[in-house]
């Protein structure tokens, strides 16, 4: 059974939801057709199997260490990487003459999904290394896409992304890493950086690290912030490499996931450092890499959900315990647990959540394909405020319903579950993580409410009722949906009259009241989201024969039966301004 991500639904959004072959008339895409697709997909899927997977639970058992001098992973990581690299995976969506083959980003999102299922943190290395360099392909010189982004695009080098500092976590303010001008054009980099994940080792030539810092006597807060490249090695004019710079090791984090990638706090002491485009706009183009991430970080939650369900499902179809309800013999024989209701509810419960948000993944990526090959400009500005609005929900959402379903995974498979001889419970550790990366879920909402559904007086917003709407009005001509459509058409409206209900008082002056429930907020938009992915699920699987399609009108079903009658109480709750989280002056919660 395959058990990392169904080849068979992959294909099914692809091609009969999001009609993703439609790209190939596009000028950037015009080589590619639904066979060169599939050749990648075929060629990912492999490595994933026989390169990532099969080293996933070492990675967990035995974690990287530091000697002293060297970060030291496993050896099959290195070897992983190098199967990546040697497929061209790491320059396949850039130009052809930067080594790319301009495929669709929709598709290199889901062979990703094949690897962060297989192994999430392999993974790792990789999706970080691509969001360095798209940052770099937008913003750095001539010179530093040479020095920087071409190895990076060759799997030579690798990326990381250096924010956080051990005293400000994800409150980018107050950094304290500061970048000194140097008569030669660099800078000296001081400070440090923690939570660096693929921070040091040795599986790449170099690491190029991106980090946040602050030249002297630049302005305040997040607008002094400037981006600057801080090569492991030094980098000569001719691309070779020069002596070790001053990014020190100062310590390894253990998590409880991911733990085949070494997550480090990172020392910069007088660190030859070069300054990425104009000074203090480091914070807007680290959001480039950022964006990306929390797409991946998305992508990462719904592989591991997947691969969750994928292992429950196969262990309930196996697994012989009880009998069913109407049988008292305590002679006749056991069934398999998947004959159990509660069994199949929680099975039920995690394809509608593994599946849906696999749709809203590809979803946003075929968003960035819009944005970047759109026929208009009105068209590409359309893609980009809906990716805008979505990208949080992609992010803090899906990585939510994640671990809700790798929880479900282990609860299938009852004590088992719980034990490192089946695989759900590292899912559940690894996925755990998501939450908190590239911003935490209350952080995602409240981008989601106090930012992204009012910019641009709402457009985004809009642009996400319309299309909701759109598929409303397609399935209220099928008896079968037409149910659905009003119950979605019934959730969006109150979903809008939410949102400008809280957007008035915060314009008023309640921002903290208006704001205070963000994540009840993020909860009700997710909802609605996936109600209506969900409905165009079914929409395409009206009128097929086969257990494929019935078991997608059976997850819709699920989810507007079980899921979408949330949606009245969070609008309730969101609606009356309730300020149980509001007070911090009150002492009740630190007394003893």
């Amino acid at each position: 059974m395959d058990k990392l991500i169904s080849r068979r639904d992959l294909e099914f959004l692809l091609y009969e939801v999001l009609e993703v072959e439609a790209l190939t008339q596009r000028e950037r895409y015009r080589d590619h057709s639904r066979q060169t697709f599939k050749d990648i997909l075929d060629v990912a899927y492999k490595i994933a199997t026989e390169h990532f997977a099969s080293h996933n639970k070492k990675n967990d058992q035995q974690e990287p260490y530091f000697d002293g001098e060297k970060v030291h992973t496993n050896p099959e990581v290195k070897a992983a990487l190098e199967a990546y690299r040697q497929a061209g995976l790491f320059a396949a969506t850039h130009d052809y003459e930067l080594g790319g083959i301009q495929l669709p980003y929709v598709i290199s999102t889901a062979y990703g999904a094949f690897f962060k299922a297989a192994n999430i943190a392999t993974a790792s290395f990789a999706l970080l290394t691509a969001g360095n360099a798209n940052v770099l392909r937008k913003y750095g010189s001539p010179s530093q896409q040479k020095k920087y982004l071409l190895p990076q695009l060759e799997g030579r080098f690798f990326g990381t992304m250096c924010l956080s500092e051990p005293h400000a976590g994800s409150s980018l303010t107050d950094i304290l890493t500061r970048a000194e001008p140097q008569p030669d054009g660099t800078y000296r980099l001081n400070g440090s950086k923690m939570w660096i994940s693929g921070g040091d080792h040795e599986v790449s030539e170099n690491i190029v690290h991106l980090v946040l810092a602050k030249i002297p006597g630049g302005p305040p807060g997040v607008k002094g912030i400037s981006l600057f490249i801080v090569p492991k090695y030094l980098v000569n004019d001719d691309g070779s490499l020069g002596p070790r710079n001053g990014v020190k090791m100062a310590g390894l984090n253990h998590k409880m996931g991911y733990r085949g990638i070494p997550n480090c706090l990172l020392s910069l002491e007088d660190a030859v450092g070069e300054l990425v485009g104009a000074p203090h706009q480091g914070l807007s183009y680290m959001f480039t890499m950022m964006n990306e991430a929390r797409i991946g970080v998305g992508m990462g939650a719904m592989a591991l959900a997947y691969t969750g369900y994928l292992h429950a499902l196969e262990y309930a179809q196996e697994r012989t315990q009880g009998r069913r309800l109407h049988d008292k013999n305590p002679a006749s024989p056991a069934v398999p647990i998947i004959q159990h209701p509660d069994v199949r509810r929680m099975l039920l419960a995690q394809k509608a959540y593994a599946e849906g948000s696999l749709h809203l993944c590809l979803y946003a990526a075929r968003l960035v394909d819009e944005e970047r090959t759109a026929p208009t400009p009105e068209a590409a500005q359309q893609a980009h405020l809906l990716l805008e609005v979505l990208t949080p929900v992609v992010k803090g959402w899906v990585s939510e319903l994640g671990i809700k379903a790798n929880e479900l995974a282990i609860q299938v498979h009852g004590g088992y579950g719980y034990t490192r001889d089946y695989n759900v419970e590292q899912f559940y550790r690894d996925n755990r993580l998501n939450a908190i990366h590239e911003g935490t879920n209350g952080i995602q909402a409240l981008d989601l409410l106090a930012r992204k559904v009012g910019m641009e007086g709402g457009a985004g917003f809009r642009l996400w009722a319309g299309a909701i709407e759109e598929t409303i009005r397609a399935c209220q001509v099928h008896s079968s949906l037409c149910g659905y459509a009003r119950e979605l058409e019934q959730a969006l409206k109150t979903t809008t009259e939410v949102t400008q209900h809280l957007l008035n008082k915060a314009a008023q002056g309640e921002v903290e009241r208006a704001f205070a429930n963000a994540f009840a907020y993020l909860e009700l938009f997710g909802t609605v989201t996936l109600a209506w992915l969900w409905l165009q699920q079914a929409q395409k699987s009206i009128g097929k024969e086969g257990a494929f399609y019935r078991g997608k009108l059976e997850a819709a079903r699920y989810f507007y039966h079980y899921e979408l009658d949330k949606v009245p109480l969070l609008a309730a709750r969101l609606q009356r301004l309730d300020d149980t989280f509001v007070c911090p002056e009150q002492d009740w919660l630190v007394e003893s």
